[in-house]
């Protein structure tokens, strides 16, 4: 087994009971004898290609995206013969997959994300794979199945109220339902994080309620949590007149006294776009 190396943030999974629960959870198809409705998996950070052989063995197609030279190398020694299997190497954070995957019909696409990914870098990779709340991915996957750091799944899948959900709790709500999976220890890895994880599965969908702006609510999204043991008025004074904010949150039966993190996704959505239609109204 290659040594995990520290820059790329490295820990090789062990557990096949991990395994076996992230490819559940995929819920994987293979193309019927017509050639239609195989899935076709995007896995980002292969390592030592011990999720990669039981993706192959269930997808349609496998795409992989490996920023070690050496584990690229290992990789196409173990697999360059299956014929669902692509890999590309390189920082998946910078590629541009749809043009690298325009010479390879098969594997254009993925239509799910299945993926031990570096916990040092996975706020840009949901950004990358969700988009934001202005600009949502345009061609959204099925479903994105991740074993993250157990804190930040706790924070994916929060409700409101609870001491876990934050801004990144709405940003991701906003674009998509979260299902806490199971519980990984670190002595399921090697070498063992000095974090507990956690596997999770996003199915983004169809936006319940737009926001009229989605920059504006990302704006206070981002003031309203800057400063998590304070009031939301005292975080959004910068941006609103605190007599105008009490009488916005009383219309919307909101405590004026409430904390950023007791507003539901819904009511931060309701919350930015009564505030627009008012800004508006003063404008006429």
């Amino acid at each position: 087994m290659p040594r995990p190396r520290k820059q790329f943030g490295q820990h090789w999974l062990r557990s096949e009971k991990a395994l076996g629960r992230i490819v559940a959870a995929a819920d994987l198809q293979q193309a019927d004898e017509q050639g239609r409705g195989g899935d076709r998996v995007l896995e980002i950070g292969p390592g030592t290609g011990i999720l990669t052989r039981q993706l192959l063995a269930k997808a349609e197609a496998v795409v992989a995206v490996e920023v070690d030279r050496d584990l690229c190398q290992s990789l196409a020694q173990k697999f360059g013969k299956f014929d669902n299997f692509l890999l590309l190497q390189g920082d998946f954070l910078t590629l541009d997959l749809a043009a690298l995957l325009a010479p390879f019909p098969p594997f254009q696409y993925p239509n799910k994300v299945v993926a031990n990914i570096p916990y040092n870098i996975t706020g840009p990779i949901l950004e990358k794979l969700l988009g934001t709340i202005g600009a949502p991915n345009p061609q959204p996957f099925e479903a994105i199945v991740l074993l993250v750091q157990r804190e930040v799944a706790l924070r994916l899948k929060a409700n409101p109220g609870s001491r876990h959900f934050g801004a990144l709790s709405v940003r991701v709500q906003y674009l998509a339902d979260c299902e806490f999976i199971c519980d990984v220890p670190a002595s399921a890895f090697q070498p063992p994080p000095k974090v507990d994880s956690a596997v999770i599965c996003l199915r983004p969908r169809a936006i319940a309620t737009p926001a009229d702006d989605p920059k504006q609510l990302e704006q206070l999204i981002r003031l309203g949590f800057s400063s998590k043991r304070k009031m939301l008025r005292n975080n959004l004074q910068s941006l609103i007149e605190r007599e105008h904010l009490n009488q916005l949150l009383t219309e919307l039966e909101i405590n004026p006294q409430t904390r950023a993190e007791d507003l539901s996704v819904s009511q931060w959505v309701e919350f930015s776009n009564r505030l627009g239609r008012d800004r508006n109204a003063d404008k006429l």
